[in-house]
């Protein structure tokens, strides 16, 4: 991965991970650094879990490949925010 993917990730990754936090509802016990990071995991994940069935490269707006990475944040933000709880 080049240095312009790598910074295209993190961009999509905080986009991903702010959107992934708004679809919890209530409360998250983590920080933005954190959600940050989830976002940047899911939008990974994501991107390779679309690729998989096919749906990455879509004429226009890839609205599949959007859903599962929000998806997959909201999951990550959801667990995250359990395992600080337990604390």
């Amino acid at each position: 991965m080049e240095i312009d993917g790598i910074i295209s990730a993190i961009f999509i990754g905080i986009i991903i991970g702010v959107l992934g936090r708004l679809v919890v509802p209530g409360r998250q016990r983590i920080g933005l650094l954190w959600t940050i990071a989830v976002g940047i995991v899911a939008a990974l994940i994501g991107s390779a879990l679309a690729t998989g069935i096919g749906v990455d490269d879509t004429k226009g707006v890839d609205w599949i490949e959007w859903l599962i990475q929000i998806g997959l944040a909201a999951v990550g933000v959801v667990a995250l925010d359990r395992s600080k709880g337990r604390r």
